[in-house]
């Protein structure tokens, strides 16, 4: 039988009709996106009895966690400490090695260090990957892209991540932590760390992005 999808706009339009409750049938497929919705309007989940639901590929996502390294540099300025701290245990309990970069506290700072930190680790090779946090992303990642050798993809969707690793081999993810809820975040961690780089035509791509950057590398404008 055909499980029932409800995302991000059904929640929306649930809400919009002043219904605060949502009821979901047996075994039906919430986004990650959802869920963050539902948990921002407080939406109340009432489940068959019979079933849960459950989200959108896991099962498959799961099977395709041991694909890449296991050791995993995490680095967050301030905005994004919260989430870095969730996530490390969230990625603990997936078996995976952490080394925590910081920064350790909610206090201000600046995400140049830390981000240039976690893509120093991967460039060296003390670490298999990177995932940096700032408020969405984008700065850690072009922080992080200025180290050689350094293929850092801002993701805002399963897609994203997944494209990002296939096609363009990163090697650092960024994430935006005032942008994405707590479960999409979790969902692009958990693709992109079940995705591999294809090769093939991709790599002819990524070797003239390499040809650039010993253009630079070597003085020349």
């Amino acid at each position: 039988m055909k499980r029932k999808l409800i995302t991000e706009n059904d929640i929306v339009a649930l809400v919009r009709k002043g219904v605060n409750t949502l009821h979901v049938e047996k075994n039906a497929i919430i986004t990650p996106a959802a869920r963050d919705k539902i948990n921002d309007l407080k939406i109340t989940v009432i489940v068959d009895e019979k079933g849960t639901p459950r989200e959108v590929s896991k099962h498959s996502i799961d099977n395709g966690m041991k694909s890449l390294g296991r050791r995993i540099a995490l680095a967050s300025d301030h905005t994004g400490f919260a989430i870095k701290e969730e996530m490390k245990s969230f990625l603990k309990e997936l078996e995976y090695e952490i080394v925590d970069l910081g920064t350790h506290s909610p206090d201000s700072c600046d995400y140049p260090d830390f981000a240039f930190a976690a893509a120093k680790k991967v460039a060296l090779r003390e670490t298999d990957f990177a995932i940096i946090f700032d408020a969405t992303g984008i700065p850690s990642a072009i922080t992080a892209n200025k180290v050689p050798g350094i293929r850092a993809a801002t993701c805002y969707n399963e897609f994203s991540a997944k494209s990002s690793r296939e096609h363009n081999d990163a090697n650092v993810l960024a994430l935006g932590a005032k942008t994405l809820g707590t479960e999409t975040i979790k969902s692009i961690i958990k693709v992109w760390l079940a995705s591999e780089f294809l090769g093939e035509r991709h790599q002819r791509r990524l070797d003239k992005i390499t040809d650039i950057e010993k253009h630079f590398l070597g003085g020349k404008i």
